[in-house]
């Protein structure tokens, strides 16, 4: 319940961020005063740090046994979500909201609430934590270069050389020097874990609204129609189902045990928002679409979170009887 109760509130913080940013969007592009945008470009740096920190060779080393499942995830993050929403892009007349949504497609899965939420469920949670890791560090590299051919079709400026010295520095270093740091700072890690969930959200919430103050103040949400965010909203919703049913038949299909079940369905079917966030920063920093590209990922992110909630009591239930039939069996 409290963790529930953790996400809907961010959730809500994300939702009164972006109506900040449109009643005052000078403030996140002003930089006479306060680079807010600076600021939470050098932030992205704390995150990666510390997640490389985080990192546990251990349990990595752990949830290598179930090798099927771990190709069912990562096929399904990388491949299976990019093809679903690339075959729709003959139906759009806007790329740049098909963009959007592919974005969300190339996005890694994510570690603590798939952890979180595969624990809850009594999945195979070292099987989560192998997952999950190996997904976020890989898509360090394999997210930005799937969306790269489509953001040069859609014919968006980039420079690419900033891209790969931001994703150099911003990133992979911080997380470097994480990981090698991960033996001297991991007890200070887990001391202060909630504290750093909240300086990772505040880090996020930051980079959403310079990046919405940047889409409000160029006036590109002026051009998109109501019916598109619910159109969005629709879309992403179906995506979300599509990839759930996918897995769920691909765990049948190799006959996987409920704890593998559970973690196939809820990592495979996960993306991160703060990937997303970062991701955007570097890839979309200079253009209007920095705040509009975050959108379709908020709802995803939304959508999951409130999904998977109510699938827990029910996978908990299921838990209950196997346990209750495990002791009819051994007392018989």
């Amino acid at each position: 319940m409290k963790i529930s109760k953790i996400l809907d509130g961010f959730i809500l913080a994300l939702i009164s961020i972006i109506i900040l940013a449109w009643l005052f969007p000078n403030i996140g592009t002003n930089t006479q005063y306060m680079d807010l945008k600076k600021i939470s470009e050098y932030s992205i740096t704390i995150i990666f740090f510390f997640y490389g920190v985080k990192l546990s060779p251990q349990k990595i080393r752990e949830g290598l046994s179930n090798w099927k499942m771990h190709i069912v995830i990562q096929i399904t993050t990388f491949i299976i979500f990019p093809i679903l929403v690339l075959i729709t892009k003959p139906f759009f007349t806007d790329i740049h909201i098909w963009l959007s949504i592919f974005f969300v497609a190339a996005l890694p899965s994510t570690v603590s609430s798939s952890v979180v939420m595969v624990s809850l469920a009594k999945g195979n949670v070292p099987g989560a934590i192998f997952n999950a890791t190996i997904s976020s560090l890989g898509g360090i590299f394999i997210s930005p270069l799937i969306l790269s051919f489509f953001i040069v079709q859609s014919n968006i400026e980039i420079n690419t050389s900033e891209i790969l010295i931001k994703l150099l520095f911003q990133i992979l270093v911080p997380m470097i020097a994480g990981i090698v740091l991960h033996n001297k700072l991991k007890i200070f890690a887990e001391k202060q874990s909630k504290r750093l969930k909240k300086l990772d959200q505040s880090i996020v919430l930051l980079i959403v609204y310079t990046s919405f103050c940047t889409s409000f103040e160029s006036g590109i949400f002026n051009t998109i129609a109501l019916s598109t965010i619910v159109f969005i909203f629709i879309g992403i919703g179906f995506l979300f189902l599509i990839v759930f049913v996918i897995l769920k038949k691909i765990s049948s299909f190799f006959n996987f045990s409920y704890e593998d079940t559970v973690t196939t369905i809820f990592c495979g079917s996960k993306k991160s928002l703060i990937h997303g966030v970062v991701l955007s920063k570097v890839l979309f920093s200079t253009t209007i679409l920095s705040g509009f590209i975050l959108v379709p990922i908020m709802i995803y992110h939304s959508l999951q979170l409130i999904a998977i909630g109510f699938l827990i009591p029910k996978m908990q239930t299921i838990i209950m009887k196997k346990k209750i039939n495990q002791k009819k069996i051994y007392l018989f």
